[in-house]
């Protein structure tokens, strides 16, 4: 009777054991399953809402129109300062015709020329009040003084020039001689200054005229803005640095805006800056909520795979590959917890600047662009939940590394083409001179653009050069037209073959797969899924994926 007993309870010891495990099972397989699911699929298997999904909808329409308003205002700042860099060339560069030449603005090629362009811009500085249309004039100091130009040559320390004999004594030590010109003293420069005008022209390097400016940008009070004020740091250079006969003239112009210090707008409701304030203060917020969540989904993820991982070393003594493990690995996650700080980054920036502390337009807009870029690239994963929209993106996916390293080969070869093209065709050629003008010329002839142009433009005073030209541009169009997009074509139409064979055929099963299909799916009605809960493979080894959910749940 004592070992019956004993028999009954090691029975229900081992059937209770066994009980618990087969539970430890199944809720492990429920809880992959679950996470594999669509945003629907979980809401009708569990009830569970999408916030996720809704939150990144919300995103994407609230970051497009914080997006759209700065880009609108950021227009305004580039044409004000386009639109005056083109009127100070017009006001202080003699004979400036209104298109730059190459490089530079205007070019002088006698010394009467010199003179008197630069005659014309002492006169010119001297009468801006008088000549200029826009609301523009000097800068003063902290003193209420009007900041003068600065006049400035630099030439040779010592040196002779004999071209005739071929003979020349040079002492390359650079000297520089300044002088300011103020514009009250306008007539008198000439007279007190006139040892500083003989100019040796043998020696002379360049000359530059250095002045400030200050403006105040009013298009914006149309649009309801507060205008901002505007320093402009003007240099005009006269380069003579080659010594060819052809003296450069350039005008560059430094602007920096800043908030007006005395100000205000009568006749108009001035634009209330707080509702944008705090518009952007909702967007920081969103973006800091949605980077949270999906931290959190990485986490939990990272515990489900430590569960699957334990269970299959415990019971099958097996390790996970290394694909079934990045399945829980999301990039999505990863794309979007980018795009959110991204996000943040640029609209603290944008505040500061409605608030008038910061004037880094550029580089605000550079994180606003790339931050929306990526919030509408994570589009695509909810995209993947559509089977005609997945085969894309498994495509892709299988595509990308057999595309890298194609590109890695054939990017030896483009640079090499690049920098042979630079060093012959570069001193005859204007697409060719400098290694940037260079890839991108050849980038266009890559994708079949102004070929014409590029074989008509040559310079054909070099025979040599001329007939390796033709050879150079003949074999890098036949090999990377023909040849190199050929194959990266026929990488990505093998890709999608692949793909598409594997639909048709089916998937391999990994053992994430396996284990799987051992259960019973959730009870979601067939119309309600377009892929019956299976679990797609990433490429190849997990070539097809169902999307991921939007969290893991995990059921103790």
């Amino acid at each position: 009777m004592e070992l019956l007993v004993r028999y009954l309870d090691r029975s229900n010891s081992i059937s209770s054991v066994s009980t618990q495990d087969i539970i430890k099972e199944d809720t492990l397989r429920d809880d992959l399953k679950y996470y594999f699911m669509s945003p629907c699929e979980k809401y009708r298997a569990r009830r569970q809402k999408p916030w996720k999904l809704v939150l990144q909808i919300l995103k994407i329409v609230m970051i497009t129109t914080q997006l759209i308003l700065f880009g609108l205002n950021n227009q305004l700042v580039v044409s004000y300062k386009e639109e005056n860099m083109m009127a100070l060339k017009n006001l202080f560069l003699k004979d400036y015709s209104g298109v730059d030449e190459d490089d530079y603005s205007v070019a002088v090629y006698n010394q009467q020329q010199v003179y008197d362009s630069l005659f014309f811009v002492l006169d010119q500085y001297s009468q801006l009040g008088r000549l200029s249309v826009g609301p523009i004039s000097y800068a003063e100091d902290e003193e209420g003084k009007l900041l003068p130009l600065i006049l400035c040559k630099e030439y040779y320390k010592r040196g002779t020039l004999d071209p005739s004999d071929e003979a020349f004594d040079i002492d390359a030590e650079l000297e520089t001689v300044c002088m300011s010109h103020d514009p009250k003293t306008a007539n008198q420069w000439k007279t007190q200054n006139s040892s500083f005008f003989d100019l040796d022209f043998y020696r002379l390097v360049d000359i530059k005229a250095t002045f400030q400016l200050k403006g105040i940008n009013l298009q914006t009070v149309r649009s309801r803005e507060l205008p901002d004020c505007y320093s402009f740091y003007v240099t005009i250079t006269f380069d003579n640095q080659c010594h060819s006969g052809k003296v450069k003239i350039f005008l560059d112009i430094d602007a920096q805006s800043c908030a007006c210090r005395d100000w205000k707008i009568s006749g108009t409701a001035q634009k209330n800056t707080h509702y944008l304030l705090v518009f952007d203060a909702f967007v920081i917020l969103v973006c800091l909520t949605s980077a949270v969540l999906c931290t959190r989904s990485i986490v939990l993820a990272v515990r489900l795979l430590q569960r699957f991982s334990r269970f299959f070393h415990e019971n099958y003594n097996h390790k996970v590959c290394e694909d079934d493990q990045k399945e829980f690995l999301n990039g999505w996650y990863v794309l979007v917890i980018v795009s959110d700080l991204l996000a943040i980054v640029g609209s603290i920036l944008k505040m500061e600047i409605q608030a008038k502390s910061l004037t880094s337009y550029d580089v605000c807009s550079i994180f606003l662009g790339t931050s929306t870029l990526l919030v509408w690239a994570s589009v695509i994963r909810y995209l993947g939940y559509f089977q005609k929209y997945n085969v894309l993106i498994l495509t892709m996916t299988a595509a990308f590394p057999k595309v890298l390293r194609f590109c890695c080969c054939a990017g030896m070869i483009y640079l090499g083409y690049t920098f042979c093209g630079w060093i012959v065709l570069g001193p005859y050629h204007e697409k060719f001179e400098s290694l940037s003008r260079v890839a991108e010329c050849l980038f266009s002839l890559l994708n079949g653009d102004d070929m014409f142009t590029t074989f008509a433009q040559l310079k054909d005073k070099n025979s040599l050069v001329w007939l390796f030209s033709r050879a150079y541009l003949y074999s890098f169009i036949s090999l990377f037209i023909y040849m190199v997009l050929s194959l990266f074509i026929a990488l990505i139409t093998d890709s999608y073959e692949t793909i598409k064979s594997f639909q048709k055929n089916g998937f391999p099963l990994t053992d994430l797969q396996k284990f799987l299909r051992e259960q019973k799916d959730f009870p979601v009605s067939e119309e309600s899924s377009q892929t019956d809960v299976h679990v797609q493979n990433s490429a190849f080894c997990c070539c097809q994926r169902v999307p991921e959910g939007d969290d893991v749940v995990l059921i103790s």
